[in-house]
């Protein structure tokens, strides 16, 4: 966008655009975006209730530069930010994992800066602010172990100390830990958004087999693992059946229904429109498997679209 002053064009500066992982009730997010009125925010946040009680919040206190999105960070960083576009992202009091076994669930790895690196702008930096010393530590080991940032340790801005477990913390007299991660360089590895595909089906002509049980079944794939559970009858005259199925891919996890069922033109195997679920290549490899499976019990492929 240009903006003209007398008979000179100049370029008009974009709003800088900032992530906020994990916003909880939203109050900090709000300080923000009253302080900085010029930015464009997007929280992330995988907790439903938090992110009904923080858009109640944004509603009341007219905050109107917040976009809120309800799942994963890493999913939203790869397939909701564009490459090079972050000024700067805020991570609160992210949960700490504490236990060893569990620490492969932490937010802040070496994969994670890798592939934050891409999304920030030159220059542009992570906060973290956090009561967990150990957890402080790790993540300063990772990110410089990324060799993409560069780490500062100043004690925590005030602004940061007013989230809620924040304020809860303060009375119980805990200390608090921050640390800037600026970048200086980027990771080479392209990370491009999650690849989408029209939804799979295909159509068979047989009879569907009466299902006396269905044992849980892991399927593979490059990238992720596709476990269908259970297989449940529908109800109705015609018959047919759902079949649970979990989906692990990378920066996503989905739960959805595949079915089987009698149609106009045979019988359709695909997936359920239960849930809106995205069309990936590990819902693809769900698909090709289930329609295997009943090849194997007699039916015949008509037409396959995937």
């Amino acid at each position: 966008m240009l903006i003209r002053l007398g008979e000179t064009e100049f370029p008009l500066p974009e709003a800088p655009q900032v992530l906020e992982i994990g916003f909880g009730d939203g109050r900090f997010t709000a300080q923000v975006a009253r302080l900085y009125p010029d930015w464009r925010i997007l929280g992330v946040e995988i907790s439903a209730g938090s992110v009904a009680r923080a858009l109640k919040r944004f509603r009341r206190e007219g905050i109107t530069n917040v976009r809120v999105y309800h799942g994963a960070a890493g999913f939203a960083l790869r397939n909701l930010v564009a490459p090079k576009s972050l000024h700067q992202v805020y991570v609160n009091f992210p949960d700490p994992w504490p236990k060893s076994k569990h620490q492969e669930n932490r937010l802040l790895q070496r994969n994670f800066f890798r592939r934050l690196s891409t999304r920030l702008a030159t220059g542009g930096a992570l906060l973290l602010t956090t009561d967990h010393e150990e957890y402080w530590k790790f993540a300063q080991a990772e990110g410089l172990a990324s060799g993409l940032f560069e780490v500062e340790t100043p004690p925590p801005p005030e602004h940061h100390l007013t989230t809620k477990y924040a304020l809860k913390w303060k009375e119980q007299g805990r200390w608090f830990y921050h640390a800037v991660f600026r970048k200086v360089s980027e990771d080479p590895t392209p990370w491009p958004p999650l690849a989408r595909y029209p939804m799979p089906h295909a159509l068979l002509s047989g009879t569907l087999p009466e299902l006396k049980s269905f044992e849980k079944t892991v399927v593979r794939f490059e990238g992720g693992t596709a476990v269908l559970l259970e297989a449940t009858r529908t109800l109705g005259p015609e018959g047919g059946y759902y079949f649970h199925t979990h989906l692990e891919e990378e920066d996503l996890i989905q739960d959805l229904l595949l079915e089987a069922r009698p149609s106009t033109h045979g019988l359709y195997v695909g997936v359920s429109r239960f849930g809106a679920p995205l069309s990936t290549v590990g819902v693809k490899a769900a698909v090709e498997w289930l329609v295997g499976w009943l090849e194997g019990q007699g039916l015949q492929v008509l037409q396959r679209s995937y």
